[in-house]
């Protein structure tokens, strides 16, 4: 059946050497501007509402390109560099020479790319500097000489302050000096001095910007960033302006989670980190994106399920953990060892999880947890089990984890939290034998060097939960209230309003007789797990005493309670895959075929170029290769192209095709399937799979054919094994109810 494809397209049946030098250069889907536009957005852009606004006056030939630069520059000012880059393009599109647009091109790929797109667009800005004006020259040469030595090197601003961030920022203080009424150098310049510069002198500077523009984007968001942290009080009002302003953008909504939850506003924090996750997925749906694809969803959706466990609400932030581990994987955007892949994420979220609220049984049931073959798993595993076993006093299974997790260490493999993890098994397990003196001493150290860098961890903490609370838990078993007591102060010094050293308090101060504390205590707890799951025994064990009080909320300003708030109209909670496209396309016959006839079934749709294509041809042979696996995972395989149903019907007159051909000779379908470069108005490559109900589980698409097909038959096993337990699970609801 292979020999179909060679004699369909002659291309392929000639030896290389005799191919013209023309076919050799031949890369169809691949953008004509070189590699650094094969990646990226490939459709045009849309006027957005909700992002804020800002004007940064560019040099252009086409006035339009105006309007599409200032959506992009307040899309950086958002750090939505991707949804950034596609305005950019635009500009490019409309006015090639345009030397500001590959300036900010260069700004949407140079924070966190590893390849050289970032050095590729800066070069074309640098070739075209001579024709703007002389405020914007000084733009492109001050990222020509911070950035352009080190480009090809990630640079993330939240992980790490790059080199580059102090040099830009003294060539931007010189734009300012030079053009005191230029807004933007002002914000550019607070952006990249945050972390190094003075954050009182930034304050100084936004109130300076304010003046000006009271709603910039970009000074209320990097004024949320100067002061992230133990003083996140400072930007309060900014929280609120800024998530307002730019409601749809999720990063705008996450920016003051962030500040909340570091402050102990933990309801305040719920309902604007939710809300980032819900614009999240609304855009997603909208847009036909996966979570792997957009950059913030992930480390969102771990943080909002950080605060639900701060609430208490222990069950919803374990349904939002698995969503995440359920997520479709990617090779290539989702590595599922990265430590920012969905995967990863929802697993933090799981193993914070499991630990924070205790479940030990769970944690050694046999598939509660996706364990990986990798040496961060097997340290965690470790870690989690020793715990398990020691909170249900099985002694020679807890010993047995503790030497792997020492073993470990022997190594040196380095693993994050690798000596905290043993300080507190260790400690825990010295006081399970009787020796509380050096448990505690163990679990104390643990809790001072947790406590000192908390702040430093907080992006949500890495670690599952507080040492001195579980010190405070000792000794509180131990008859000791005053030093309970005092571990769980020490925590609620560092992590206002924790829920857990509450409920300590509550007992150490009753247990000393001091009903008062107690009583306020309690009253913060009140507030604090007003909507907590019921039964959690640190609430059970608080509530015991009997203490009649009104809730106490404890913050810097007045909060709404969380599970009051209706957030729908933000998006969904859950994220679900997105329908199908309208699919209408021919069959070699010249008959209609759409989707609905495969109602039912499991669907690849594939849009490949065409007949002169030898990569399209090398993608649909390696699937014919692989039918049989296509088949009994009850997939059909159909593929799209702009060829006519003459040209299918000659392909298929040279031999038997178990891959159907199908024409979209007017491309529609390909545009509706965003298999189609808007940029550059040429047909894309793409591989959709398409489950029973008629949603898109997984897609890729670019300049290159997907060819992993191990990969995407793991992916459809995922989707169908989920598919079936829900049927499973649907049916054996709807007998219970007989």
């Amino acid at each position: 059946m292979r020999v179909a494809f060679v004699l369909a397209f002659p291309l392929l049946a000639l030896p290389l050497a005799a191919q013209t030098e023309e076919s050799k250069d031949v890369r169809l889907g691949h953008s004509a501007h070189g590699d650094a536009f094969d990646e990226g957005p490939r459709q045009r852009p849309w006027k957005m509402e909700n992002i804020g606004s800002s004007h940064f006056p560019i040099t252009t030939s086409v006035p339009e390109v105006q309007e599409w630069f200032d959506q992009g520059n307040t899309l950086l000012h958002n750090f939505w560099f991707y949804e950034a880059e596609r305005q950019f393009r635009w500009c490019l599109k409309l006015d090639p020479e345009c030397a500001m647009a590959y300036w900010g091109l260069a700004r949407c790929t140079g924070r966190t790319s590893k390849d050289d797109r970032a050095q590729s667009f800066l070069e074309e800005a640098v070739a075209r500097k001579h024709t703007v004006t002389e405020r914007e020259r000084l733009y492109i040469e001050a990222w020509e000489k911070a950035y352009a030595p080190q480009l090809s090197g990630a640079i993330e601003l939240m992980d790490e302050t790059p080199d580059a961030f102090p040099e830009l920022a003294a060539e931007l203080e010189k734009i300012v000096l030079a053009h005191p009424d230029d807004v933007e150098a002002k914000a550019l310049h607070l952006l990249y001095s945050l972390y190094d510069g003075s954050r009182v002198g930034l304050e100084y500077l936004a109130q300076d910007i304010f003046e000006r523009e009271p709603l910039h984007p970009g000074a209320h968001h990097y004024r949320i960033h100067n002061w992230d942290g133990p003083d996140g009080a400072q930007a309060l009002d900014s929280c609120e302006v800024y998530g307002e302003l730019a409601s749809y953008v999720g990063h705008a909504n996450h920016m003051p989670g962030h500040i909340y939850s570091g402050i102990g506003m933990w309801h305040e924090g719920g309902i604007w980190m939710d809300r980032a996750t819900r614009v999240e997925k609304d855009y997603m749906r909208e847009r036909l994106v996966f979570p792997f694809n957009h950059w913030n969803h992930a480390h969102n959706r771990n943080y909002l399920s950080f605060i639900q466990e701060q609430l208490g609400k222990a069950d919803l932030a374990l349904d939002g953990a698995r969503q995440l581990i359920a997520a479709p994987f990617d090779p290539k955007y989702n590595d599922p060892d990265g430590g920012y892949s969905v995967f990863r994420q929802g697993m933090a979220a799981l193993l914070r999880n499991m630990v924070k609220f205790e479940r030990w049984e769970e944690i050694l049931a046999e598939g509660t947890i996706p364990w990986r073959e990798q040496d961060a798993d097997r340290q965690w595993r470790a870690y989690l089990e020793s715990l398990a076993h020691i909170g249900l006093g099985h002694e020679r299974e807890a010993i047995d984890s503790m030497i792997a997790l020492k073993e470990i260490e022997q190594e040196k493999k380095d693993g994050r939290f690798l000596d905290r993890m043993l300080l507190e098994v260790r400690g825990l397990f010295a006081v399970s034998r009787g020796d509380l003196l050096e448990g505690a001493a163990l679990l104390d150290q643990g809790a001072r060097a947790q406590l000192d860098g908390y702040h430093q961890e907080n992006d949500p903490p890495g670690y599952p939960r507080q040492l001195a609370n579980v010190l405070g838990e000792v000794y509180l078993e131990h008859d000791a209230p005053a030093l309970a007591a005092a571990s769980f102060e020490r925590t609620l010094e560092v992590v206002p309003n924790d829920g857990f050293a509450l409920s300590g308090l509550v007992e150490a101060y009753a247990r000393s007789g001091d009903e008062h504390q107690a009583k306020v205590a309690f009253a913060r707890l009140s507030h604090v797990w007003s909507g907590a799951d019921e039964g959690l025994r640190w609430w059970t064990r608080a509530a015991a005493h009997g203490y009649e009080v009104v809730p106490l909320d404890a913050s810097p300003r007045e909060q709404r309670r969380y599970d009051a708030q209706d957030l729908t109209a933000f998006g969904p909670g859950t994220w679900v895959p997105y329908a199908a496209p309208e699919l209408d396309v021919q069959d070699p016959d010249g008959a209609r075929v759409t989707l609905a006839r495969y109602l039912g079934r499991n669907v690849l749709v594939v849009f490949y170029i065409g007949e002169e294509c030898a990569h399209c041809v090398e993608q649909l042979d390696a699937i014919e290769k692989r039918i049989e696996d296509f088949t009994k995972r009850d997939v059909e395989v159909l593929a799209v192209s702009s060829d006519t149903p003459e040209q299918n019907q000659r392909s298929l007159g040279m031999g038997d095709m178990p891959i159907l051909l199908l024409s979209d000779v007017d491309g529609s379908n390909a545009s509706r399937w965003k298999s189609w470069d808007d940029f550059e108005d040429i047909a894309l490559h793409s591989t959709n799979f398409v489950d029973r109900d008629g949603n898109v589980r997984w897609a890729r698409t670019g300049g290159d054919p997907f060819l992993d097909l191990d990969f995407l038959l793991a992916e459809i096993d995922r989707v169908n094994t989920k598919l079936t337990a829900k049927v499973t699970a649907v049916e054996a609801a709807a007998e219970g109810t007989r």
